[in-house]
């Protein structure tokens, strides 16, 4: 039998999100990588999704990880320090993460402040 799904409020984790994705872009700018707009949208929406999996356990669905093979290994290191912060989190959520990082680095490296 299914267990029942549960109502998440969302807002109780708004304040470790924020956190977490200002810690993240502070992460991105010390290696010189500078997400635009829609990256910071779609890099704080993954993070939420993130934030919210640690406290309820939820379980990611299967990740190919062969799907991954042309993420560089400087952007999986990256993903796997942030998923390290959250030790309930399972470790095929850096290659989910990565991804982000390593579109992120095909932007122009004078584009600090994000378009």
């Amino acid at each position: 039998m299914d267990s029942p799904t549960l109502e998440i409020n969302e807002e109780l984790f708004t304040e470790e999100v924020d956190s977490t994705f200002n810690k993240v872009i502070s992460i991105l700018r010390a290696e010189k990588i500078f997400p635009d707009s829609v990256q910071k949208q779609m890099l704080y929406s993954h993070l939420k999704a993130m934030v919210i999996r640690s406290h309820t356990h939820e379980p990611l669905p299967e990740v190919e990880i062969d799907m991954f093979d042309e993420i560089s290994k400087s952007s999986h290191k990256l993903a796997e320090d942030v998923v390290n912060l959250f030790p309930t989190l399972a470790y095929e959520e850096s290659y989910l993460l990565s991804v982000h990082f390593e579109v992120a680095k095909e932007n122009e490296l004078t584009d600090e402040f994000g378009a």
